[in-house]
């Protein structure tokens, strides 16, 4: 399956301002909102939700919230705590309703919405105080309690799918986990999970410090749809890494990697042609179930990768683990 590419590269095309981010809701709030892409949902609806739509014309069969950041921990940087249940909420609702619109135009081909759960700005593992190594920003329970209000909210606004992204700190990802295993026992509803770690560096190590394989032995107590990697490397990078979750895992694996490493300026170059064929070497492996783009990509990348991937089968799970 095909996910989609990056949120954030398609709104910096419309170059909005404050006053875009802001709409006529908040025109008269005390903080700077711009660059507070989340709030996008609210403030500039149509837009979000023609990103939405580009990805699937391009061949996405599934495409994530715009909900990175929509925890009180992330919200709290634009004094927006309160916002979370609608931001969550509406996300999810504008993306289900552009998937109900290309279901009902090609029912062979199912669309469906992963809700994003981004890691937040703390690390639960680790201290942002060198001078004091056991200082935490956050506890477990107060990331617990934050993703449980992000899972509550995505899921009443109709999420398929749940996608907790970007792993850097296992311990947080953890907190995400057990939040919605708690959300799940309380709705007694099963909901499948995607788990997607990121390494950050040559040393192929998440930014706490595990490796790929270490990163997945420490969540794998918990009944996945798939576990993968996604940004901080382009896609020939993550290559031995996928190859290790491949090997030991026994959940489908995914892989959204970024348009290549950033440039100095920050910017991503690698085009979609050269893109898919890296992603080609994921088919031609038999690496992954589920692909897709991260930071600098675009529909053009994803209509490149589902142009080559059409033609490979995806990779055998030996063992698939209940959903629910």
């Amino acid at each position: 399956m095909v996910l989609d590419g990056a949120m954030g590269t398609m709104i910096q095309r419309h170059k909005f301002t404050e006053e875009d981010f802001r709409g006529e809701r908040f025109k008269d709030w005390p903080s700077p909102l711009q660059g507070n892409n989340d709030l996008l949902s609210l403030t500039q609806p149509d837009t979000i939700a023609d990103i939405h739509r580009q990805y699937f014309a391009a061949g996405a069969d599934i495409v994530e919230t715009n909900t990175f950041s929509s925890t009180t921990i992330g919200m709290a940087d634009y004094g927006m705590q309160e916002l979370v249940y609608d931001l969550n909420y509406e996300s999810a609702k504008l993306a289900k309703e552009v998937a109900a619109e290309f279901n009902a135009k090609e029912p062979h081909k199912p669309r469906f919405v992963a809700g994003s759960i981004g890691p937040t700005t703390k690390t639960a593992s680790m201290s942002p105080d060198v001078n004091d190594p056991g200082f935490r920003a956050i506890s477990f329970d107060q990331l617990r309690a934050a993703y449980k209000q992000q899972v509550e909210a995505l899921l009443d606004g109709g999420c398929d799918i749940l996608l907790v992204e970007t792993v850097f700190d296992t311990l947080n990802a953890k907190a995400a986990l057990f939040a919605i295993e708690e959300v799940k026992e309380e709705r007694n509803l099963g909901v499948p999970i995607m788990v997607s770690g990121t390494i950050t560096d040559a040393s192929g190590r998440t930014l706490s410090g595990q490796t790929a394989e270490a990163f997945l032995i420490s969540i794998s107590h918990i009944p996945m749809l798939s576990v993968g990697l996604n940004c901080a490397l382009g896609a020939s990078q993550l290559v031995p890494h996928l190859e290790v979750l491949c090997a030991k895992s026994e959940h489908a694996v995914s892989a959204h990697p970024n348009a290549g490493l950033p440039n100095a300026f920050g910017e991503y170059d690698e085009t979609p042609e050269q893109m898919a064929s890296q992603i080609k070497e994921y088919a031609e492996k038999k690496l992954v179930n589920i692909v897709g783009g991260c930071c600098g990509t675009t529909p053009e990348h994803i209509k490149a990768m589902v142009d080559i991937v059409k033609d490979y089968s995806p990779r055998q799970i030996q063992t698939l683990i209940p959903i629910s």
